[in-house]
């Protein structure tokens, strides 16, 4: 009996270690960290970091989004706060952004501050394939993923998880 334990025991080390994605598959992140900077989002549980993807963001990446159509991805403190399966570009989960410092922000100068922004999959329409198209800044602010990937972070992630987008 005590082999039969073993062998379980070590089945399921192998499998996780081999398989990252299984790895975490029920850990539920607490944490969505985006670093613009190094094209990198990472998933946290308390502290540690369960898995780190590789993104694609807008043609203007560096700086902080200030209106609409500007090419920029958000920079600071919002919360994922609703999933979307019947996006355009496979699923979507919703940044909060623009929040009140952006909308004041945006009010002061007169602009509007967009909005819509998520972290989404591959676009249907791209000649490219999944993985070659990850080596170009796409989309129009959003984060982008492979497919595969989203449908990960469509496990780990439940609204309300908070993100933090740093330069």
């Amino acid at each position: 009996m005590r082999f039969f334990y073993y062998s379980i025991l070590t089945f399921s080390i192998l499998l996780c270690h081999f398989s990252p994605s299984l790895a975490f598959a029920s850990s539920k992140a607490d944490l969505v960290v985006v670093t613009k900077s190094k094209a990198t989002l990472s998933i946290l549980r308390k502290g540690k970091i369960l898995k780190t993807y590789h993104i694609a963001m807008g043609d203007n990446p560096k700086g902080h989004k200030l209106t609409e159509g500007d090419q920029r991805t958000p920079e600071g403190r919002y919360i994922l706060d609703y999933k979307k399966s019947d996006s355009a570009y496979y699923r979507a989960i919703h940044i909060s952004y623009p929040n009140d410092e952006d909308k004041l922000r945006a009010n002061a100068l007169g602009i509007k501050p967009g909005g819509q922004i998520m972290i989404h999959g591959e676009n249907p329409n791209s000649s490219l394939s999944p993985i070659e198209a990850q080596k170009y800044n796409w989309t129009d602010g959003c984060i982008a993923v492979t497919n595969v990937e989203m449908d990960e972070l469509w496990r780990a992630i439940d609204s309300g998880t908070p993100i933090e987008i740093w330069p």
